[in-house]
């Protein structure tokens, strides 16, 4: 191992400034040299993917993932290679809970046979948060359809900060009384503001905090009800705690479509933070046919434990060709650059 220097958030309590540690860290020959590239197939389409490739290697704590989306440039995806440094080579956090409870997601899907089909793969979960695209009539029909066939599940909305206010408001407006949350409407903060002060639903920042360069500097205030944290975008589960503290505001721990090496992280944060989460967005792992290991879902929970193995046969049978393989080391090598410069 090798000292490099690499700032991590962290913060005692929620009142107190995010301090800055030195952590060792290892050299990036030490991370090449288990590292594994898989090619996850997906039992239906989300994201507009069909397969997601994942990034893993292995350090003295066990398995990291580096697994950021396909178009994050080497500054953005740094954040996912300090998560998986922080999983692989770092003493885990404690945890507080050894259970954590979890929503359905539901693709952009408009038949309900599909809809049923999908969300029995989520056993006992009570809240099922709905992506929404561009075609409004579809996403109403969906809703409705969803309401219908679960009566009694609390829906939450994804829209990926696609919407303007005044699109978000005749969007959203019909549906108030009916919804948990919505997650980033608009893109921006101020729009973000602006929109809660016209509806009566409440509102959970994503994007707007793991996108930023400087998420503890954002002000929040007017514009968020909650907020989503993502172990992997956010640099890790000690990173996204320090968020978490700093802003004080309930949160909802959701995945980034990784394997179920990036999962069991979000599952350890959302087991170590002061509050416990509201349902939480990392049972993705069932969108997969095949993964390196399954988190269980047992009556809307997965229980947090240490992912002290993996199907290593996975490793061979789910292997890209080797020009991805090399693509991925060296968007790796640029990522640990960046993040170790």
């Amino acid at each position: 191992m090798h000292i490099k220097r690499s700032v991590h958030l962290t913060s005692d309590d929620s009142r107190s400034a995010p301090k800055a540690r030195v952590a060792m860290e290892p050299d990036l020959s030490e991370i090449l040299a288990s590292l594994r590239v898989l090619r996850l197939p997906m039992r239906t389409l989300f994201r507009g993917i069909e397969s997601r490739e994942v990034a893993l290697f292995e350090g003295p704590y066990g398995w990291g993932e580096f697994s950021p989306f396909l178009e994050y440039d080497a500054i953005e995806s740094s954040r996912w290679l300090q998560a998986g440094i922080e999983a692989a080579f770092h003493p885990p956090v404690p945890t507080l809970r050894d259970k954590v409870s979890i929503n359905a997601t539901l693709p952009a899907v408009d038949d309900p046979r599909e809809i049923v089909r999908i969300l029995s793969w989520y056993p006992g979960a009570r809240r099922v948060k709905i992506k929404v695209t561009e075609d409004h009539a579809r996403n109403i029909a969906r809703i409705e359809e969803v309401r219908r066939l679960f009566p009694s599940i609390l829906i939450r909305l994804d829209l990926n900060g696609v919407m303007g206010v005044d699109e978000a408001v005749t969007f959203l407006e019909p549906l108030a009384g009916g919804i948990e949350y919505v997650e980033q409407p608009c893109e921006t903060i101020e729009e973000l503001r602006e929109l809660k002060s016209r509806i009566d639903i409440k509102v959970a920042a994503d994007e707007v905090i793991r996108k930023s360069e400087e998420p503890l500097s954002l002000d929040l205030s007017g514009a968020a009800d909650l907020i989503v944290l993502k172990s992997s975008p956010l640099g890790g589960i000690r990173a996204a705690m320090a968020i978490a503290d700093h802003f004080a505001l309930p949160v909802v721990v959701s995945s980034a479509l990784e394997s179920a090496v990036g999962i069991s992280q979000g599952l350890h944060l959302a087991a170590s933070l002061k509050e416990e989460p509201t349902a939480s967005g990392l049972a993705t792992g069932v969108l997969f046919t095949h993964d390196v290991a399954r988190h269980e879902i047992e009556d809307g929970a997965i229980e947090v434990k240490n992912l002290s193995s993996i199907d290593r046969s996975a490793l061979d049978s789910l292997a890209v060709e080797s020009e991805r393989f090399s693509w991925w080391q060296d968007r790796l090598r640029e990522s640990y650059e960046v993040l170790f410069s």
